[in-house]
């Protein structure tokens, strides 16, 4: 059934900039760019943090692009504190100086997730294009850590990386980590525009997989290890953001209110914006919240599956990516009559296609 009186969401996804000093092959974010002049200005996202707040979401985690790139976000991370609202900050480290640490502890920020594009320098200057990032990074782990905050270690695992995945673990473990998450690259933006580039073979999935599993047992009681595996090799598809308009909202730089992070490519799809409406309207009323929202929009075979309530037909925007449409069952999902396109898509992927980096 659809909910014509949702729950409020768990959480808002604050995208606070496309802005970011790395460059990397992976990201999600949109090809074209918003420019600092078309974000949001500090006003309006204090307004969607009192209206968060107002509706019941518990969470905001702030993320980008880099969102330490914005100068508001020690205001803005104060605020969310005196709105009582959880706080983690999505960063790729290298603006978290002393002084910003300092500054954002004052603030009140709860939690910080640092992202690391490889376990070695090398690797990390390939992918994500910026010299000396890793040194920054070791160093923004221990200023997190001597903070006294909780750390999540992100890493985004591709075919060039792949087999490093155990060091990544340890050097997780080696920074203090409460959880790491091992995440293999997921494909929009950037990453679909490179994934013959990066998607990796199976040998490499199994044995990323071997090496995960081995370090869970190793490190159970220590640390969490989240692992995301490739759609592409999946039998079934994730329940995008918990489901379409169920759990998470999404507000970009320019102040769209997206169901998930690429709902902008779906074309006609009216997407509200938190400059003309609040975010509580949104969420209950709004065409592009409602449209894939529970199940009553469902085609075969989601609608007569006994999984249409776990995974909701799986990613709107991953199905447009594949097929061209939105509307069809995730090609995921070994009953979509396009499943077999990922098969053709796993055998042109190449280590050696070129790879354009982000603007």
């Amino acid at each position: 059934m659809s909910a014509p009186h949702p729950a409020p969401p768990m959480a808002l996804l604050a995208e606070l900039t496309h802005r970011c000093p790395l460059k990397c092959f992976y990201c999600s974010n949109p090809l074209e760019l918003v420019r600092a002049s078309g974000e949001l200005r500090t006003e309006d996202w204090l307004r969607v943090l009192d209206e968060a707040a107002a509706i019941g979401i518990l969470q905001v985690h702030f993320s980008g692009g880099e969102p330490m790139a914005r100068k508001d976000l020690v205001t803005l991370v104060r605020h969310a504190a005196k709105l009582q609202l959880y706080s983690n900050l999505i960063t790729s480290g290298v603006l978290l100086t002393d002084e910003a640490m300092a500054e954002l502890l004052e603030a009140g920020i709860d939690h910080i997730q640092l992202s690391f594009q490889d376990s070695e320098q090398q690797g990390a200057e390939f992918i994500g294009g910026y010299k000396g990032a890793q040194a920054k990074k070791m160093d923004a782990a221990r200023r997190i850590k001597n903070a006294g905050l909780p750390l999540t270690t992100n890493f985004v695992i591709h075919r060039h990386n792949a087999d490093r995945v155990g060091a990544m673990i340890e050097l997780g473990a080696e920074l203090g980590s409460s959880r790491i998450e091992i995440a293999h690259t997921q494909y929009y933006g950037w990453g679909l525009l490179n994934r013959d580039g990066l998607l990796p073979s199976r040998e490499q999935l199994d044995r990323t997989s071997e090496v995960v599993e081995e370090a869970r047992a190793r490190l159970k009681g220590v640390l969490t290890i989240d692992y995301v595996i490739p759609d592409y090799y999946a039998a079934r598809p994730k329940a995008c953001m918990g489901g379409w308009g169920n759990r998470f909202m999404n507000i970009s730089p320019t102040g769209k209110a997206l169901p998930c992070h690429a709902a902008e490519t779906i074309p006609d799809l009216a997407l509200p914006s938190v400059r003309d409406h609040s975010i509580g309207d949104i969420w209950a009323h709004s065409e592009a919240f409602q449209k894939f929202r529970g199940t009553e929009w469902m085609p075969e075979p989601c609608q007569s599956c006994d999984r249409r309530e776990i995974d909701w037909g799986g990613c709107r925007c991953q199905a447009l990516a594949l097929t061209g449409r939105a509307d069809v069952a995730d090609p995921v999902c070994e009953k979509s009559a396009d499943h077999a396109l990922l098969a053709g898509f796993i055998e042109q992927a190449d280590i050696n296609a070129p790879l354009k980096a982000r603007g």
